[in-house]
């Protein structure tokens, strides 16, 4: 690792232990509290198969990370999703859109999502499954000087 990547973590270390402490004091803003979320379910097809769409609106002075996020340091805040029914589904795939490279002299580049991002998942079903869906989102958002810490957001499609 380069001396600038070094700086650069133990930067990113130093605000994430300032966020820490800061919670010993009052509540540490949450990444699902700079947006809104929603959920639509289609149709479940004769195949079983059943689209989610996820709607992510992210306030303007904020981003979150792209999945793939494109740099190893911060896959782990990469944004995920995570389809369950009651009834065990037989798959989920979730079409992550392309991120915008955030260009980053010391950290390296990665790509973000910012505004209005959709993703859409591809659930299949068991046969004569039409139970709700719970669908958790995992974001990690930041802005030009701190990150907040990292969430879930949970919605329930019928």
């Amino acid at each position: 690792m380069n001396a600038r990547k070094a700086l650069g973590l133990a930067l990113l270390t130093a605000g994430l232990l300032l966020t820490a402490a800061d919670r010993s004091v009052g509540q540490a803003k949450k990444s699902n509290s700079v947006g809104k979320a929603k959920a639509e379910a289609g149709k479940v097809g004769a195949d079983g198969k059943q689209v989610v769409t996820i709607t992510l609106d992210v306030d303007p002075k904020f981003h979150i990370y792209a999945n793939p996020v494109g740099n190893d340091d911060f896959s782990s805040n990469e944004t995920s999703v995570s389809i369950t029914s009651k009834t065990k589904l037989g798959g989920v795939k979730v079409e992550y859109p392309a991120g915008k490279v955030k260009k980053d002299k010391v950290l390296g580049d990665y790509k973000i999502y910012q505004g209005k991002v959709t993703l859409k998942a591809t659930v299949t079903r068991a046969k004569g499954d039409t139970g709700p869906l719970a669908v958790v989102i995992k974001v990690q958002a930041c802005d030009d000087s701190r990150c907040l810490e990292p969430a879930k957001i949970t919605l329930t499609v019928p």
